[in-house]
C-alpha cells in the first residue's frame, strides 16, 4: 500500500514538473529578440478578443507582443505614459492612455526600451467632444458672464450663441467656460468648439419656450402685489421682463399663495406645457430662474404645475436649503419627479387643451425671512431631438 502510495506520488510530482517546463517553454521567449507588437486590446476578461486601434484618455488597455520586458518609456503622441514594473512581460504590458491632451497628434504609440531600441505602432488616443451639461443661469445680459458647465472643455475652443456670435472667453477649464456674452446673442442653444469636436447644447440660453408663469404682463388670482415691474435700488436686476418678488416673513403653516390660478384666470399661457410633457414627464425638466437675497432656509415652496382639474396642495415641495447670494441662477426639476408627487396622492396628469392649474405656494414648517424673487417657469426637453 505505501508503495502504492510512494508510486503515485512519484507520478504526480514528475507530472507537475513537466507542467512547469512546458509552461516554461511557453513562456520563455528569446528576450534578446527585437521586440514586436502582435494586437492591443481591452484589459477586461469578458471582451478579451476586442483588438483596439484607438483608446480614449485615460483608458486602460493590455499591448500583446514579443520581447516587451525591457520598456522603460511609451509615449502617446507626445504624452508620455506612467508604467507600472509589475504590468510588464515580455509578452504582455498594461498601461492607461495619459489623460492629458496631446499639443501635437501623431496617432502614434512610441515604446523606447532599455537598449535604446523603439517601436512604433499606429494608435489613436481618442478625445471626447465637448460636453455641455448646463449653465450656472441661463438668463444673462449682454456683457454679462455666463458659466457653462460639462467636460472636456479643451482650448483652443469657442463658444458660439445662437443667432451665430461668438462670445469672449473670460476663463477655461476642463469642466468650466466662462464666457462674455456677446451683442447679438439670440435665445437658443450654445454650440462649444475644439479641435476634437463641437457639441451643442440641450439646454436653451434665454430659455423662452414654454413659458407658464412669467408676469409679463400679470395673470392669475394671487398677489399682483409681488410683481416687480421697474426694479429699484436693491432690487435684483430684470433678467426677462417682470419677476416675482417675496420679501416678507413667512411664518411655519402660514398660508401664503404667491402666484397662479385656474386656467380662466392664467389665460393662454396656461396652455404652453407641451403635450408630450404631461404624457411622458420622464423627458422633460421644469425649470425657473431663482435669486435670493437672503437664503431660503426654512418652509416650503409648494408647486402645482400641469394639472388639469384642480389645485394639489402637499405635491411637489420645492424643500430648502437654497442660497443664490444675489445672483439670478437657474433651478432644474426632474418633470417626472412633480408627476410623481401627485401620483403619490392619487391624481394622475392628463392633457388638457383648454389649460393647467398654477400654483406657488408657501406653506411649511419654520418661520422663512424671505427676500427671494422668481422668473420664467417653463417645461422644457431634456435632450433635443438631433
Amino acid at each position: 500500500m505505501k508503495n502504492r502510495y510512494r508510486s503515485a506520488l512519484m507520478f504526480a510530482l514528475l507530472a507537475l514538473m513537466a507542467a512547469f517546463q512546458i509552461s516554461c517553454k511557453e513562456d520563455d521567449v528569446d528576450t534578446h529578440g527585437e521586440p514586436s507588437i502582435t494586437y492591443i486590446r481591452v484589459t477586461n476578461p469578458a471582451s478579451s478578443d476586442s483588438l483596439l486601434v484607438g483608446a480614449f484618455q485615460s483608458n486602460l488597455i493590455a499591448i500583446v507582443g514579443e520581447n516587451l520586458q525591457d520598456v522603460t518609456e511609451i509615449w502617446f503622441n507626445d504624452q508620455k505614459a506612467v508604467l507600472t514594473p509589475t504590468y510588464i512581460t515580455n509578452k504582455s504590458i498594461l498601461v492607461s492612455v495619459p489623460a492629458m491632451v496631446p499639443k501635437e497628434i501623431s496617432n502614434k504609440m512610441r515604446m523606447i526600451f532599455s537598449n535604446g531600441r523603439t517601436l512604433e505602432h499606429d494608435f489613436e488616443v481618442q478625445i471626447s467632444e465637448p460636453e455641455l451639461t448646463g449653465m450656472n443661469c441661463e438668463y444673462v445680459a449682454t456683457g454679462g458672464i455666463a458659466t457653462i458647465n460639462g467636460n472636456y472643455f479643451y482650448p483652443p475652443l469657442t463658444v458660439t450663441f445662437a443667432g451665430g456670435v461668438t462670445g469672449e472667453l473670460v476663463s477655461v477649464t476642463d469642466q468650466i467656460i466662462q464666457v462674455r456674452v456677446p451683442q447679438g446673442a439670440l435665445p437658443g442653444q450654445v454650440t462649444v468648439k475644439t479641435a476634437f469636436g463641437e457639441t451643442k447644447s440641450d439646454f436653451w440660453f434665454r430659455d423662452n419656450r414654454n413659458i407658464f408663469l412669467s408676469n409679463d404682463p400679470f395673470t392669475g388670482w394671487w398677489n399682483q402685489a409681488y410683481v416687480v415691474t421697474k426694479p429699484g435700488a436693491g432690487d435684483p436686476v430684470a433678467i426677462n421682463g417682470n419677476y416675482i418678488r417675496v420679501k416678507e416673513v413667512v411664518s411655519g403653516w402660514q398660508w401664503k399663495e404667491v402666484a397662479g390660478g385656474p386656467p380662466d384666470a392664467m389665460g393662454p399661457i396656461s396652455k404652453n406645457i407641451p403635450d408630450e410633457a404631461i404624457l411622458r414627464p420622464a423627458d422633460y425638466n421644469l425649470k425657473f430662474e431663482v435669486n435670493t437675497l437672503k437664503p431660503y432656509n426654512n418652509n416650503l415652496l409648494k408647486i402645482n404645475v400641469g394639472l388639469a382639474k384642480d389645485f394639489v396642495t402637499d405635491a411637489y415641495q420645492w424643500a430648502p436649503p437654497y442660497d443664490t447670494k444675489g445672483e439670478w441662477r437657474t433651478v432644474t426639476i426632474p418633470f417626472n419627479e412633480i408627476a410623481a408627487s401627485y401620483e403619490s396622492l392619487g391624481v394622475k396628469m392628463a392633457v388638457n387643451p383648454n389649460g393647467y392649474y398654477t400654483r406657488l405656494l408657501f406653506h411649511g414648517g419654520g418661520d422663512l425671512d424671505a427676500d427671494i424673487s422668481m422668473d420664467n417657469f417653463r417645461v422644457v426637453p431634456k435632450i433635443l431631438k438631433k
